[in-house]
């Protein structure tokens, strides 16, 4: 269902930041909010299901379609006389960036049946037996997705028994609620309700924990004065996010050293850093935007929801925010206006984007797929994937998707529709966050650890 901005979202009427309300103590209401969005439902109170839900089901048979080519059948000896058929069965069984990258030097035959999108998508489908992608687009890469498919298939074959498992336990004395990946997955960011974010040299793993741990960021005896509740990066620069109703700003080029930071009214529960942009969602229902290039400068303050700000991201026109208060709201930078307002029947608690497709988890275990046509927001599945209570992290591209969640366990999926979960691992704790990037996956973990896992490179 989706809402009309009303008279709240006028900018003059939100842009009013003189709060009467006293400055609340930054652990009460942080435990208040947990005890709040994170707590299980109630009993005898079956979760709604939204009207798309999808749960696993036989493909309707529908045909295949046939790659055309130019490959000659006829009157050349040798292998280009094979059949296209045939051209592709034994391409099935070459690495994908090998037939993408090489064979099309061979000769031009092999580089016209490679560069048919039509070729990879026959070869998606065969990996993957299932609808795929979930949200259809003209210009879809399918000789990337073709790739990273084929390579999340193969570092999760067997139950993940390929995977590398390392527990960074020693770092953190409280529950750790972010986790960010850098530079190509060598270098990883926790944040926890210590007060303290810390920096970790994957390239370390296997070695001492003293070797693995490098330090906490700030000087002082703690990285901030509240819970640290979110991070996000922009090349080699981080932000972190605080109860304490600060942002802070860090250059990892520069050892870490603190060059920034922005102190607002309220607890800040998601961040999304872009080059021209950090925009930030709070506690007392705003979206604030700011300039990092200058001091940082605040750029405007709008109140979106009539709850906290949960989640947000931001991409080079749109800023899009979810709210306890069961909305999604999609932002036109261009335009400074609210362009939607979606109303759901669950709120969401994380999300991932890779235009055209948005995926976000709930606070009753479900994911939703949202897809941006031509500027407009529509949702378009929702799958249950097994998890029994909030989805507290999701991270979703081309050929792969992980969801962690407070029910302990984190899933590793195929995007198709439904989702195809290859792997499942339980953890002792609570699990608030997830990241991805290279060969490495990182959970947050409510046991005061890291989960790690390295995957064949």
């Amino acid at each position: 269902m989706e809402l009309s901005p009303g008279p709240s979202d006028d900018l003059r009427a939100s842009d009013d930041d003189s709060d009467p309300d006293p400055e609340p103590d930054p652990d009460a209401q942080a435990e208040a909010y947990v005890a709040r969005v994170f707590s299980p439902p109630k009993p005898g109170l079956a979760p709604r299901r939204a009207s798309l839900l999808s749960t696993p089901a036989a493909h309707p048979g529908a045909p295949e379609p046939r790659a055309v080519s130019a490959v000659p059948t006829a009157g050349v000896p040798g292998l280009l006389s094979l059949p296209p058929e045939l051209l592709l069965e034994i391409c099935a069984y070459l690495d994908a960036r090998l037939v993408l990258h090489v064979l099309p030097r061979v000769c031009r035959a092999l580089r016209d049946l490679v560069r048919d999108h039509v070729t990879w998508r026959l070869r998606a489908q065969r990996r993957v037996r299932a609808p795929y992608p979930v949200v259809e687009e003209e210009d879809f890469d399918w000789p990337a997705a073709c790739i990273e498919l084929e390579q999340h298939l193969a570092r999760w074959a067997e139950d993940g028994r390929r995977a590398e498992y390392f527990c960074l336990a020693d770092g953190h004395f409280a529950s750790i609620d972010s986790v960010l990946l850098l530079q190509g997955g060598t270098l990883c960011l926790s944040g926890s309700r210590d007060r303290n974010v810390n920096l970790w040299d994957l390239r370390q793993l296997g070695a001492e924990p003293s070797r693995v741990l490098v330090k906490a960021l700030g000087t002082q005896n703690s990285t901030h004065k509240g819970w640290v509740w979110s991070l996000a990066a922009q090349d080699h620069r981080v932000c972190s996010g605080s109860w304490d109703s600060t942002v802070k700003l860090w250059d990892m080029a520069a050892a870490g050293q603190q060059f920034g930071e922005i102190k607002g009214k309220a607890a800040v529960l998601c961040l999304s850093y872009r080059p021209d942009i950090l925009v930030a969602g709070t506690y007392d229902k705003k979206v604030t935007i700011y300039d990092p290039r200058a001091g940082p400068t605040l750029l405007k303050s709008r109140r979106l929801h009539s709850s906290a700000v949960l989640a947000l991201l931001a991409d080079d026109r749109y800023i899009v925010s979810g709210s306890e208060d069961h909305t999604l709201v999609v932002f036109d930078r261009r335009t400074n206006s609210v362009l939607q307002r979606l109303q759901l029947d669950s709120y969401l608690l994380c999300m991932s984007y890779q235009e055209p497709q948005l995926w976000a988890g709930d606070n009753q275990g479900l994911l939703h797929v949202f897809a941006n046509r031509h500027g407009c927001f529509q949702l378009v599945r929702s799958f249950d994937v097994g998890h029994r209570s909030q989805i507290t992290g999701i991270k979703h591209s081309l050929g792969t998707l992980y969801t962690t969640s407070t029910d302990k366990t984190i899933r590793v999926h195929v995007p198709t529709d439904p989702p195809q979960t290859i792997c499942t691992r339980s953890h002792h704790n609570v699990l608030n966050g997830i990241c991805a990037e290279g060969n490495v996956v990182v959970a947050a973990s409510g046991g005061l650890s890291l989960e790690v896992w390295r995957l064949q490179a």
